[in-house]
């Protein structure tokens, strides 16, 4: 049904390029292609009931995206490659005519900023050319975003206070690793807090807002509030939103690890002269710090994400929870890959299906909130990410 590029080859495309060929009725061909040609080739040799060609590209570099793109001809770009390049592959989709697809918005690489108004400007364009550009279709962003949509739709006739909740409960047996690229997650982490209310951003200090929160399945985990971008898409898309936050758990052990890193400069973005030549220190820890793609055989517990919401239903104050637990260890046993890049990887693929089955395909730029969410809900089940939902239940936050 349709030829897909793949650009990246961390854990999250391990599992999406792994998740589409077990969809191959709709993805036909998959090209999997990656700054480290060596990284494709070996997702691609796990994969044994159909080929996954491979490509060495630098997803920096417009005129080697293009020569990709005629050569492969695709009908899809889904982009798992670093949030920088977000830009410069919607270029590259633009200029030879083929719709995209990614899981996390543009960051400019000297400065820790999100948002979505660089990708958003893109709208006019990809309308007159008539593509589709679906922003954030990961967890959160993504399915975080499709779970409030749908409750919107289900549940409430007006939404007005979200709360998003990440619990990951598992141990990866290492005194101390991200559980995806980590020079994106220590960035995110290190930034200010920010949260909705009242029709104002209100800035809080990195990591100071905190509170116990209570996960199915896991018990009582200390949550932190931070911000996330898909806090900036919901409250454009959901106007009658009066609050909306983001909270993600951290164990003492990583926090105090990342505290020192931080005091000794190691986090910073900011470019250092060793030995004569320029280096930017929180790439250099990257490299020296375990990769989240091989976290996964040794990785136990699960994750628990979702949608704390609260809003109105025929005149009455209604509360609805909406949210999916994740094992690592399944996750692995079906993937290779752990809990965190699975959640991640499986809504990705799910998007990219409903694209190519026609589902979610309007031209523009949109969120993953702007489709409906019913088609991806029903996917979520049967694709290895099953959702609970409990109505007027005690939310806490």
């Amino acid at each position: 049904m349709g030829k897909v590029i793949v650009i990246g080859a961390g854990g999250v495309s391990t599992v999406a390029v792994k998740k589409m060929a077990m969809n191959s009725d709709v993805f036909t061909d998959i090209m999997l292609a990656s700054r480290t040609r060596s990284k494709c080739d070996k997702i691609a040799a796990g994969i044994r009931h159909m080929t996954v060609r491979t490509e060495q590209v630098d997803a920096d570099r417009l005129d080697e995206l293009l020569a990709l793109f005629r050569h492969f001809q695709p009908d899809l770009v889904v982009n798992l490659a670093l949030p920088y390049q977000d830009l410069t592959v919607m270029d590259a989709c633009l200029s030879y005519g083929v719709s995209y697809l990614d899981t996390a918005n543009y960051e400019p690489p000297g400065e820790a900023r999100y948002e979505y108004g660089w990708q958003w400007a893109y709208r006019e364009r990809f309308e007159r050319a008539g593509l589709t550009a679906i922003l954030g279709c990961g967890f959160d962003p993504g399915a975080t975003g499709v779970f409030t949509a749908y409750a919107a739709r289900r549940h409430f006739d007006e939404i007005r206070y979200l709360d998003i909740v990440d619990c990951n409960a598992g141990d990866h047996h290492r005194a101390f690793a991200t559980n995806f690229n980590p020079e994106i997650n220590i960035r995110e982490i290190t930034q200010k807090g920010r949260y909705y209310e009242d029709g104002e951003w209100i800035e809080t200090e990195p990591l100071s807002v905190h509170r116990p929160v209570c996960y199915p399945g896991i018990g009582a985990r200390e949550s932190y509030l931070m911000y996330h971008e898909e806090l900036e898409s919901l409250t454009k898309n959901f106007p009658t939103l009066r609050r909306a936050r983001f909270w993600m758990t951290f164990g003492e052990e990583y926090l105090t690890h990342l505290r020192v890193m931080q005091n000794i400069g190691m986090t910073s973005i900011k470019p250092v002269t060793f030995n004569g030549v320029e280096i930017v220190p929180i790439q250099f820890l990257k490299a020296v710090l375990p990769d989240p793609g091989e976290l996964g055989e040794n990785y136990t517990g699960e994750t628990s994400i979702g949608c704390r919401i609260r809003g109105l239903k025929d005149g009455r104050e209604q509360t609805c929870y909406i949210y999916n637990n994740c094992s690592h260890q399944a996750a692995y046993r079906e993937t290779g890959a752990q809990g965190v890049s699975y959640t991640t990887g499986v809504p990705a693929m799910i998007g990219a299906k409903l694209f190519l089955q026609g589902v979610w395909k309007k031209p523009g730029v949109w969120n993953v909130e702007e489709f409906d969410p019913d088609p991806f809900m029903t996917e979520m089940n049967g694709q290895g990410l099953p959702w609970c939902e409990v109505l007027n239940g005690d939310l806490e936050l």
